[in-house]
């Protein structure tokens, strides 16, 4: 590195000079080709232009290349990753290989890359270099693949390894890699480096021996210096002392959970806290919900919001919350509506409260219309990778319009790669807390990283001239609009836990620091009294 400087330090020198210019000015065959329902956001050109100047024209560039996007969650990977594929086929790359930690995220990606019909679905309808179409296709391996078309091949990173190893018919093999330069596209990337973290403890035998799904990947990408990986993750530990070295010149953009959020692409995170009771409290966010759906519905919008029901560590905690909640739909009466009315005096549920009233939905009406939208065959619990393939796609297809679902019921298995826009509410079932020493345990912090995924914004106009990605209402918090950009976290009044998940989300970047106001406890002597 030159004058100690990282990569990411000496781009973003080079981009604040002004030297990236005109990488910005993206070539057509990338714009064209990608689906223009979705817009090149400011921060997803200069990341694609970085990639432009470093392939083309920066002069220390490594051989294989090796870089990172690292992004926060919700900015577009997945959409960064179809432009550089669009740039790399221009560049005379056909084979690229997907890999990832995870099924769900694989059958994901597959509707995002190859299936038209998809309302994520990322390329154009044709895609066209030099007035010729190209297609996308899966493959098994490279042998004998079209040398015309952008030949993918979808994979976990412990399958590849698996099937590298043990070779079965039509399976790829370390040959496919020799004399064919391919292309390593790595989503959610913080997975591929336990070696690199174990490193130190290995002895060079050891090490040399390791036939660990790392360095699995590690060999083929090496194998012919023409390759090319290109990771992307919003999580890197750089706190590790290994995994900083590794990739302090290979990290080429950073584009934070902050920037995120003061770029006004995500949602306001709010934390409802309250002493009713747990049923009680998946109530309360039903009733936002509707809340949410009526208001969206008065300014002609089209939204179906969702709720999450989040168990902490069993599918047993996670299956008797969905049978006491639809237990409690079918038997709600008004005077449990009127309950969680009386128990609360946050002003986002007086707000929904008075907008009912404003606008004649009465307590019989809501009672009716809960019970028809949160019925049995409107809920979903995925609790576990077997989960079949019809659930996978329904939880990630949440916001289309055949798509009636209104809650989802998990322990952890959306904590990643879960794309959803319209989740605008999260219950905590549980009351228990993993802090220790001052320091957020493993629990707060998946916790924080699940509110950070239900933080991506809901796209939607009401004026000519607004952009329909961002918030709108950070100055007008009194529009009734404002509850459609702000998602609510609801949790039991336990003031210690509110503290420790609050200060997470600051550390993270998905909530901002508030300096003006704190929480204190004052005791009142008996004498006073």
């Amino acid at each position: 590195m030159t004058n100690g400087q990282t990569l990411v330090e000496k781009l973003n020198s080079v981009s604040q000079l002004g030297f990236l210019k005109q990488y910005k000015a993206l070539p057509g065959y990338i714009v064209k080709n990608l689906n223009q329902r979705f817009s090149i956001r400011e921060y997803q050109q200069e990341a694609i232009a970085r990639l432009l100047y470093y392939l083309t024209d920066y002069p220390d560039k490594t051989l294989p290349t090796h870089l990172l996007f690292n992004m926060a969650t919700g900015s577009g990977k997945t959409f960064l990753m179809a432009s550089n594929i669009l740039y790399l086929y221009k560049l005379g790359y056909r084979n690229f290989i997907f890999f990832v930690n995870s099924t769900t995220i694989i059958e994901k990606t597959k509707a995002n890359f190859l299936d038209k019909a998809s309302p994520k679905y990322l390329f154009s309808e044709k895609v066209v270099f030099n007035d010729k179409e190209v297609h996308i296709q899966e493959v098994d391996n490279f042998e004998g693949v079209s040398k015309d078309n952008i030949n993918i091949l979808f994979t976990t990173i412990q399958g590849l390894h698996s099937r590298i190893w043990t070779p079965q018919e039509n399976a790829i093999t370390l040959e496919d890699f020799k004399n064919r330069k391919i292309v390593f596209l790595s989503d959610e990337a913080h997975h591929i480096n336990a070696l690199t973290k174990n490193i130190a403890k290995m002895s060079k035998e050891e090490l040399e021996e390791s036939t660990s799904w790392e360095n699995t990947i590690n060999k083929t990408f090496q194998s012919d210096s023409r390759n090319i990986m290109l990771e992307y993750t919003a999580t890197i530990d750089l706190e590790d002392r290994a995994i900083r070295a590794k990739y302090e010149d290979k990290i080429i953009y950073q584009y934070t959970l902050k920037e995120f959020r003061e770029d006004k692409f995500s949602k306001d995170v709010q934390i409802i806290q309250s002493d009713l009771a747990l049923m009680e409290r998946v109530l309360q966010a039903v009733i936002l919900s509707q809340y949410r759906r009526k208001v969206a519905e008065k300014n002609k919008i089209q939204l179906k919001p969702v709720i999450l029901i989040k168990a902490q560590k069993t599918i047993h905690q996670s299956e008797e919350a969905e049978k006491d909640f639809k237990e409690m739909i079918k038997r709600l009466k008004v005077s449990d509506i009127k309950k969680v009315e009386r128990s609360n005096s946050n002003g986002i549920i007086t707000k929904a409260f008075t907008f009912f009233k404003d606008n004649s939905i009465t307590y019989d009406n809501l009672v009716r219309e809960i019970k028809a939208d949160f019925s049995e065959e409107k809920c979903i619990a995925v609790n576990s990778k077997a989960d079949s393939e019809e659930k996978q796609i329904k939880v990630n297809t949440l916001e289309a319009e055949h798509n009636e679902a209104r809650v989802i019921f998990t322990v952890n298995m959306l904590n990643e790669g879960w794309d959803v826009l319209n989740l605008y509410d999260i219950v905590r079932l549980y009351e228990t807390r993993d802090t220790k020493h001052g320091k957020a345990g493993k629990t707060t912090v998946s916790e924080a990283q699940l509110i950070g995924r239900g933080a991506r914004y809901y796209p939607f106009v009401i004026e000519e001239g607004q952009d329909r990605f961002k918030r709108k209402y950070d100055e007008d918090i009194n529009s009734e609009l404002r509850v459609l950009e702000e998602l609510h976290y609801h949790s039991l009044n336990d003031s210690r836990y509110i503290a420790e998940i609050k200060a997470e989300l600051v550390k993270s970047g998905i909530t901002p620091p508030d300096d003006r106001r704190r929480q204190i406890t004052v005791s009142v002597k008996d004498s006073i009294k």
